[in-house]
């Protein structure tokens, strides 16, 4: 995938993001875009109490993968990757 084009889903998918982000802050969590695979899946890692919470994969698949592909519909997935795994940007 062209840079131009990787940046341009990059920005569209970090303001889908801001339109759930609060409702995820309000319960203390976040998430943040780790990369946007030539797949089209868009890799996330979920922090603060999103992190740990039992509810996490729901809230992606059901709140944060349906905002952003209404959003982004050349994004065919969103995966969350483990936190331990992804270094602090």
């Amino acid at each position: 995938m062209e840079e131009n084009v990787r940046q341009n889903l990059v920005e569209r998918v970090e303001e889908a993001l801001e339109l759930i982000r609060p409702a995820l802050q309000r319960d203390g969590g976040d998430v943040r875009l780790v990369e946007i695979g030539d797949d089209m899946v868009a890799r996330m890692v979920m922090t603060g109490h999103c992190s740990g919470c039992p509810m996490a994969q729901m809230t992606l698949k059901m709140g944060i993968e349906r905002v952003v592909r209404q959003n982004v519909p050349e994004i065919v997935g969103v995966e969350a990757l483990p936190p331990d795994t992804v270094q602090e940007a």
